[in-house]
């Protein structure tokens, strides 16, 4: 059951996700942001979802498409777009852009523009706060097509033998850039593949925040109860490109008629709709009110000095 409380919690992460990708994508074209971008339209309900029942000193790793991720865990929102910008106030100084967002503060451990590389870092993570007794949970968010990759089945091999307090993450919005996942899957019951190393897996065939929210609840009860890693395989659907702010309809990879049903059925729509007319005006207003003001710091930053050209390098 929806409660009121969550449904306006659920709806203000939501709707600060969407804003902020909606002016990233008005802002694009100037070139004021100088990094590439991969956003989570039609996403965000699984990050909301997810985040909503994870503490701040829990700790979620992410991909390049990763900025509800970042929001929804509670990532500074100036450092953010200061990031996109390149400028020094940016959460990794103006460095790393829009694919390798962190915000140790909050617990956003980084993401990666390196497909499936967050994962066995995840666990890494994991299995260091089991040796040191923590009740930390630790949450990886990956795409479909990370389940391919040969590190994404040493990793959760590895968690399940060693019961490791770990949450597998996977969004899959059925496309590994323009690839759907039966021409790349002989079998793709991914809830399947992942319970064959011993761990618990389960679906959630649509985007619905609140059921996302109560498996996720279960999953996380389960991981403090010792009960080993679990794993939740997220149905899902992005509305733009893989990469950048347009639309990519013309290239014809996947029908409109898809498309439009996932857009039909969005859960920002559906949410704002259960929420009183004042209460949403008002969080629209602030929302918007704290996304000018993140934009305009952003603006008004400076550049990473010449002095930091050789910081943070191996060599």
């Amino acid at each position: 059951m929806e409660h009121s409380n969550l449904i306006i919690s659920f709806f203000r992460s939501l709707y600060r996700i969407r804003r902020v990708e909606e002016e990233i994508i008005r802002l694009y074209p100037t070139d004021k942001i100088k990094s590439p971008v991969h956003l989570s339209i039609g996403q965000e309900s699984v990050s909301v979802g997810v985040c909503s029942v994870l503490s701040t000193h829990d700790k979620v790793f992410g991909t390049y498409r990763g900025h509800a991720l970042y929001l929804a865990k509670g990532g500074g929102l100036k450092p953010m777009l200061a990031e996109l910008y390149g400028k020094s106030t940016g959460c990794s100084r103006g460095k790393s852009g829009s694919m390798h967002l962190i915000d140790l503060s909050v617990g956003v451990m980084g993401t990666s523009a390196i497909v499936a590389s967050t994962i066995p870092q995840a666990v890494g993570y994991a299995w260091a706060t089991k040796a040191r007794g923590e009740k930390t949970v630790v949450a990886v968010f990956f795409g479909e097509g990370a389940m391919d990759e040969g590190v994404f089945h040493e990793s959760i091999n590895f968690a399940a033998l060693k019961s490791l307090p770990i949450l597998f993450v996977c969004e899959n919005n059925s496309y590994a850039i323009h690839s759907h996942i039966n021409e790349r899957m002989a079998n793709p019951d991914i809830p399947q593949r992942a319970g064959a190393y011993g761990v618990t897996a389960q679906r959630i065939n649509d985007g619905n925040t609140q059921e996302i929210y109560d498996k996720t609840t279960e999953a996380v009860s389960a991981i403090h109860n010792g009960l080993g890693p679990q794993f939740l395989e997220i149905m899902t659907y992005r509305y733009r490109g893989h990469v950048g702010p347009e639309e990519d309809r013309e290239w014809n990879y996947r029908p409109d008629s898809e498309l439009n049903a996932w857009i039909a059925k969005d859960e920002i729509k559906r949410l704002a709709s259960k929420v009183d007319a004042d209460a949403r005006e008002a969080i629209e207003t602030e929302v918007d009110a704290e996304i000018a003001a993140a934009i305009q710091f952003a603006e008004n930053s400076p550049f990473p000095g010449d002095d930091e050209v050789f910081d943070h390098v191996f060599s």
